[in-house]
């Protein structure tokens, strides 16, 4: 089904089901812990366990490995190099290679695998592996390289409107401020880990990955097999927030060692290795330049950000924000790209967005400042409804204004204290922070199958992934609208690539499109039905547990005694995001306490009002939305990874020391969805939320505790040793 023209009428829009704030259809087997996560699966029997070895140097070469030791180890069944491997391709979407040697590319890079009949021999036999290196001199830290980075050219990263520079040098207010946010880790709960089993030249893994046919495709590459001969299987993902969105090194090795040993192998990265040697958010350097006349209007945005990332690797986009929230007819926004020897940087939780409104909200709050303006109304002052770089092209829908007005009405904004210091509840400073957020709607092609079985049950089938978000339920949900039959006759089947492809879990568009590719599947199985049924499809109703036309109606059991019905379809979004500009918007409300001693900050409160098209579950969605605005607190306050500059790795590379908050941290969280719709973005109608949640919460923040101590900081998080020395004596 190609979706390239507004959603009109459609079966969804009842929302007898969709729409409501169902609870999840996995909870009771997530709460009995009787959902299988990919270490936990126990078809491959009698599996081996892998152990990796990881490099000591963040960059150079192994001049030689001693693995006598490890292989004459107890229980010891192979120890396997990148030589053993032999010849290994590398996908697009891996900048680093995921089995290492003799060249080392960052710190903790896999570079062995010792295989064992335990778990316990094969840590014990890894740890006699001896490595000799010579070590080279690499570069580590984002200051310091800023000044050899590379402008990237391209339209996705750089991007000019009229005379910047002419027009910020003519405006009357000016702001120019830096800003930096540090390497952040995903810290997901469930590691990377993999079961992999050979059945002649096909192999089977058990994962845990955000994106089926990405893994699936990129496995087949490097190992240089047919694609049609590698099998992913991925039921329940212990969380991701985009670390699981590529294959990793847990996935390979066990492939290898499964092939080496001819027998199942279970690999788990260990926790340091999971920081170091997968993904991380890559750490921003943002210089932000606002002019504006003294009544408020934007003249001049400029926004340009450095980040950095190994030999062949990307840029985090910290200006995709910048290109679309604000009005303003004078725009720069640019990319620099510097290379570092540090694990590989990509995608974490709103790559791009997150970090970059972290600046450009403290910048508007400080620009708001210098104008005497309230922030609230300065962002309204500034919004617009058509693309700023792009007049003629629309937004699909937008209403930050009313996601303004609204959260500032309910969280009490006109009680916002006029100066640093002037509220006080006991010994703490109060203080009200603001932020816009915004995430751009993307779409992705998806695909489904659906069956009525001889039961008259619904099955629902495809390689789409829940994360922890709710993927089955609002999947669900939509069967159950679109072909008329209780939650309970709908089993939804996930995560497995012989499923049909869908969206897959990232980028905030997998609810959208994976429950859009139901949807034409359903179209699909609804036409089937009516036409064994002799009725018309166009016009038949699907309610109740059967199908109805004029007088007559069927039950779906009894047109299913005939047979069992399949269809498979799949969504495709044409070219409507080339008409219009598809994005979800939010505003962040935020009370902070600051003990004026210590410099300690205290989340009081948190109010986010989100604009995202119709939301397909209440209580999923809000679910995502505070589970966000914590990650966005962690952001704020606490998430930075320490960067040993002498070795290039990761200091704080546990969970013990790599802070997150935890319940103490997080107070009231309020979540209010704005109803609407979004004919534009799907036939469900619907846009992603994820990852709004988190977009401008850091910011939020950040102008709370300026606005409780008129203290302003502008790197990331905002520690006590950055707040003490400028608090008031």
């Amino acid at each position: 089904m190609k979706f390239d023209t507004p959603a009109t009428q459609n079966p969804i829009d009842r929302q007898k089901f969709v729409g409501q704030a169902l609870d999840r259809v996995d909870g009771p087997l997530k709460v009995c812990g009787l959902a299988p996560y990919a270490y936990e699966q126990h078809e491959p029997q009698r599996p081996a366990y892998g152990y990796p070895v990881a490099s000591a140097i963040g960059k150079g070469r192994i001049v030689s490995m001693d693995l006598r030791a490890a292989r004459q180890a107890p229980g010891v069944l192979a120890v396997l190099t990148a030589q053993d491997a032999g010849k290994l391709g590398q996908s697009d979407r891996n900048t680093a290679r995921l089995l290492g040697g003799p060249e080392i590319q960052h710190y903790h890079q896999a570079i062995a695998l010792v295989v064992a009949e335990t778990f316990e021999q094969a840590r014990a036999a890894a740890r006699l592996v001896r490595v000799q290196y010579d070590t080279a001199r690499g570069a580590y830290h984002l200051e310091s390289a800023r000044g050899a980075a590379k402008p990237l050219e391209g339209e996705r990263n750089r991007s000019s409107t009229g005379d910047f520079a002419s027009a910020y040098a003519a405006a009357p207010v000016q702001l120019d401020a830096t800003y930096t946010t540090p390497d952040q880790a995903h810290t997901m709960m469930e590691p990377h880990a993999t079961i992999a089993a050979w059945q002649g030249d096909s192999v089977t893994l058990w994962t845990s990955n955000q994106m089926i046919d990405w893994g699936r495709t990129d496995l087949a590459a490097t190992l240089g097999i047919p694609k049609e001969k590698v099998r992913l299987i991925s039921p329940y993902v212990g969380g991701g927030f985009g670390g699981k969105l590529f294959l990793r090194a847990d996935a390979l090795l066990a492939a290898l060692g499964a092939r080496a040993v001819d027998r199942p192998v279970k690999v788990a990265l260990p926790r340091p290795m999971i920081f170091n040697n997968t993904t991380h958010r890559p750490a921003t350097i943002q210089r932000i330049r606002l002019g504006a006349t003294p009544d408020g209007t934007l003249t001049a945005i400029g926004h340009e950000s450095w980040s950095g990332d190994l030999p062949g690797g990307g840029p985090e986009d910290a200006t995709q924000q910048t290109r679309y929230l604000y009005a303003g007819p004078n725009r720069l926004t640019a990319l620099y790209l510097a290379q570092l020897d540090l694990p590989e940087g990509n995608a974490m939780r709103a790559p791009g967005e997150a970090p970059g409104l972290m600046a450009l909200e403290i910048a508007m709050d400080e620009m708001a400042q210098k104008l005497g303006m309230d922030p609230v109304e300065f962002r309204i002052r500034n919004d617009t409804q058509v693309d700023p770089g792009n007049p003629q092209r629309k937004f699909s829908s937008r209403r930050l204004v009313e996601c303004l007005r609204q959260g500032a009405e309910q969280f009490g904004w006109k009680d916002r204290p006029g100066s640093p210091g002037a509220r006080r509840d006991g010994r703490w400073w109060i203080g009200m922070g603001v932020a816009s957020g915004f995430r751009n709607n993307l779409v992705m092609t998806s695909a489904a199958r659906v069956r009525l079985d001889r039961a008259g049950k619904i099955v629902v089938e495809t390689d789409m992934t829940d994360i922890g978000t709710g993927s089955y339920t609002i999947i669900a949900q939509t069967a159950a609208e679109m072909l008329g039959v209780p939650i309970g006759d709908v089993q939804v089947r996930l995560g497995d690539s012989s499923f049909p492809v869908s969206a897959g879990s990232g980028g905030q568009w997998g609810a959208n499109s994976s429950t859009a590719g139901v949807y034409a599947a359903c179209v699909k199985l609804r036409e089937a039905i009516a036409q064994r049924a002799e009725l018309d499809a166009a016009t038949a109703e699907f309610v109740d547990g059967g199908v109805r036309q004029g007088g007559r109606r069927i039950a779906l059991a009894e047109i299913a005694a005939q047979g069992e019905l399949s269809a498979e379809d799949v969504i495709e979004f044409g070219d409507l995001h080339k008409r219009y500009q598809q994005s979800t918007f939010a505003a962040h409300f935020v009370e902070v306490g600051v003990d004026p001693y210590t410099g300690e900050t205290r989340v009081r409160r948190m109010l986010a009002v989100c604009s995202a098209g119709r939301i397909l579950n209440p209580k999923t969605a809000r679910s995502q939305v505070i589970g966000a605005m914590t990650m966005g607190v962690g952001a704020a306050l606490m998430e930075a990874l320490e960067v040993d500059p002498r070795v290039g790795f990761f200091v704080n590379h546990d969970m013990a020391s790599y802070e997150v908050p935890v319940h103490a941290d997080i107070p009231r969280q309020d979540v209010v969805f704005l109803e609407e719709t979004d004919p534009m973005s799907s036939p469900m109608k619907a846009k992603g939320v994820g990852e709004l949640g988190l977009c401008g919460v850091g910011a939020a923040i950040a102008n709370a505790i300026h606005n409780a101590t008129g203290v302003r900081v502008r790197d990331y998080p905002v520690t006590l040793d950055k707040l003490l020395p400028q608090l008031p004596a």
